[in-house]
C-alpha cells in the first residue's frame, strides 16, 4: 500500500503555507515528515487526514483518492486531546465506536490496548488522575483502538521515561512489522534514525529535501574513518608515520572514547588503511566511515527557514 501527497498547495488568506509539495510513504515502514516550526508539517497532516481541504493536488492511496470512510487514520498529536475528567475506559470505547466499531468491538479493542500499554488497573480512573507519561499511553491506545492503516505520530516520545518509552518502541514497530503506515514527525532526530527508512524534509512550505536516509547519507563525502579501539594512540601515531601519503590528518576523537579520526585524502584510501592496520596486528573495535547525523542534515536544509 502507498500514501501519495501529490503537488499539494494550501493558503491561508495571502499567505501560501504549503507550495505544491510531494512525497509518497509506503505500508511495513515509517516515513519521518521533518521541518521547523511553522515550516507546514501540522497542515500537511490535516490535510492527509481530511480536516482541511488543498487548495490544489491530491492525497492518493495506492494511486486512487484516499477514502477515508473505509481508509482507517491514527492520529497521535502532540497536544494531547483526551477529556481528563472522564473515565478512561469510557470514552475510549466512546472514540472507538465514533470510528465505526460496534460496542463489542470497541470494548475488545480497549481491553486489549490497555493491556498491552500495562494500564489495564486504570481502566475505571478519571485521565487527570494518570502521570503525564500514563496519559501518553492512554493516547496510544486511542490512536490505535481501529487497527489503522495510517498511524501519524506526533513527537509520541514527549513526556515519557525511559521505560514507557521503550514500550512505544516496540509497539511502534510493532505497526510496522504490521503492514501499517506509519508517519513520524519529531525534532528527535535520534528516534527519526531508529525508526524511518525515509525523510521528507519542509522548510517554507516546500519539501527541501526527500528520499531513503541510507542513499542520503551516502550523497555526502565518505573520506572521514574512526577507528575505536584502545590502542588509539598507538593507531594514530601509526597513521601519520607508516601512511602519510593516505591521509590528511588523524586526529584522537573529542567526542568519542578510544576513538581516532581520519581524515583520508581520497576516500578509496580506506581500504589500505584497514589492510595497513589488520597486518600490523591492531587490535580494533570498531572501523568506520563517518557519515553526517541526520541532525546535520537537518539544520543543512532548514537553517534559513521560518
Amino acid at each position: 500500500m502507498e500514501l501519495k501527497v501529490q503537488s499539494v498547495v494550501k493558503s491561508f488568506g495571502e499567505k501560501e503555507v504549503l507550495k505544491n509539495i510531494s512525497f509518497s510513504a509506503q505500508s511495513g515502514k515509517a516515513l519521518g515528515l521533518l521541518g521547523r516550526n511553522g515550516a507546514g508539517k501540522t497542515t500537511t497532516i490535516r490535510i492527509i487526514m481530511g480536516v482541511f481541504l488543498a487548495d490544489s493536488g491530491e492525497v492518493l492511496i495506492d494511486g486512487k483518492p484516499i477514502d477515508r470512510n473505509k481508509f482507517q487514520i491514527g492520529y497521535l498529536p502532540e497536544e494531547r486531546g483526551l477529556y481528563p475528567k472522564k473515565i478512561i475506559t469510557e470514552q475510549l470505547m466512546y472514540l472507538a465506536m465514533l470510528r465505526g466499531l460496534s460496542k463489542k468491538e470497541a470494548k475488545d479493542a480497549c481491553d486489549h490496548w490497555l493491556e498491552r500499554m500495562g494500564m489495564s488497573d486504570y481502566k475505571n480512573k478519571k485521565l487527570e488522575t494518570l502521570s503525564k507519561g500514563n496519559q501518553q499511553k492512554i493516547q496510544l491506545a486511542a490512536t490505535l483502538m481501529c487497527n489503522p492503516d495510517l498511524v501519524i505520530l506526533d513527537e509520541p516520545f514527549s513526556g515519557l521515561d525511559p521505560v514507557n518509552a521503550m514500550l512505544l518502541k516496540d509497539v511502534i514497530k510493532e505497526m510496522i512489522d504490521g503492514g501499517a503506515i506509519v508517519l513520524f514527525s519529531s525534532h528527535q532526530m535520534n528516534y527519526i534514525e531508529e525508526f524511518c527508512d525515509s525523510i521528507a524534509i519542509l522548510n517554507g512550505g516546500k519539501i527541501v529535501l526527500n528520499g531513503r536516509i541510507s542513499e542520503i547519507k551516502r550523497q555526502y563525502p565518505r573520506d572521514t574513518i574512526a577507528i575505536t579501539s584502545s590502542q588509539y594512540d598507538k593507531i594514530s601515531s601509526f597513521v601519520i608515520q607508516k601512511t602519510s601519503d593516505c591521509i590528511e590528518s588523524a586526529n584522537v576523537s573529542k567526542d568519542e572514547e578510544n576513538t581516532v579520526i581520519i581524515k583520508l585524502k581520497n576516500a578509496g584510501f580506506k581500504n589500505r588503511i584497514m589492510t595497513a592496520l589488520a597486518d600490523n596486528g591492531f587490535d580494533i573495535d570498531c572501523f568506520k566511515v563517518c557519515e553526517p547525523s541526520l541532525n546535520d542534515i537537518f539544520v543543512e536544509y532548514t537553517e534559513d527557514g521560518i
